[in-house]
């Protein structure tokens, strides 16, 4: 069984901490991506070449790679330029994340360079998209997997509803491997997402954040009632 087939119709949990947080830690993050993998994740989605090495001293499961970083002047954040790709690549990531927009990426390079680069290395190309118009032009640079996890974060795409069902949809028409990303917050929002033609699904806040868990139960506490 291929790598793709063995994450057809399962869960990615994306193990992320905000800035700043308790959480934000290798040693936590490798933890949280560990307990996900014993819960049932069929891969982890893992942010920081610092937390990537650490999730793989503990984690057996596909490693989806990113890694942050913003250059001004640029909207571009995920991985934007082919350094990051290649440190992400370095540290035994399986797939490879990447802002897969039209927006200009800081070093120059286009969509099909950091695929190719990825490719290059024998490692998974996931294309993170926010229109299906992206996911048509990552399918023709050779993009393995499609995800619509920038939707509602570009200008084009602000205030769309999520999960974005319908773009899971226009994406699985692509015939590349299709993963829901962003929003999805219920169990039946993983179903419905399946059942709207993706491959698999991304949760991450829903299940790792605990600083938005808390506040948000706190708030429903409102001890100032």
């Amino acid at each position: 069984m291929n790598m793709l087939e063995a994450l057809r119709g399962g869960l990615i949990v994306s193990v992320q901490a905000w800035r700043g947080s308790a959480l934000d830690d290798p040693h936590v993050i490798a933890a949280m991506a560990a307990a996900s993998q014993d819960g049932g994740a069929v891969a982890v989605r893992i942010e920081g070449v610092e937390n990537l090495l650490a999730v793989r001293q503990r984690v057996a499961l596909p490693i989806v790679g990113l890694v942050k970083r913003e250059y001004p002047g640029f909207d571009a954040y995920i991985s934007p330029t082919l350094a990051e790709v290649g440190s992400i690549i370095g540290a035994g990531a399986e797939i490879v994340a990447f802002d897969a927009t039209s927006r200009p990426r800081p070093d120059g390079s286009l969509l099909i360079d950091t695929i190719r680069a990825v490719h290059a290395a024998g490692r998974l190309a996931m294309a993170d998209c926010a229109t299906a118009e992206d996911g048509a032009a990552a399918s023709a640079a050779g993009a393995d997997i499609l995800a619509t996890t920038l939707c509602g974060y570009t200008p084009r795409t602000k205030n769309h509803t999520l999960p974005a069902f319908d773009l899971v949809t226009e994406l699985s028409r692509l015939g590349r491997f299709g993963v829901c990303e962003g929003g999805v917050r219920m169990p039946a929002d993983v179903r419905a997402a399946l059942d709207a033609g993706a491959d698999a699904v991304v949760v991450g806040t829903a299940i790792t954040n605990v600083d938005w868990l808390v506040r948000e139960f706190a708030g429903a506490a409102n001890r100032g009632s």
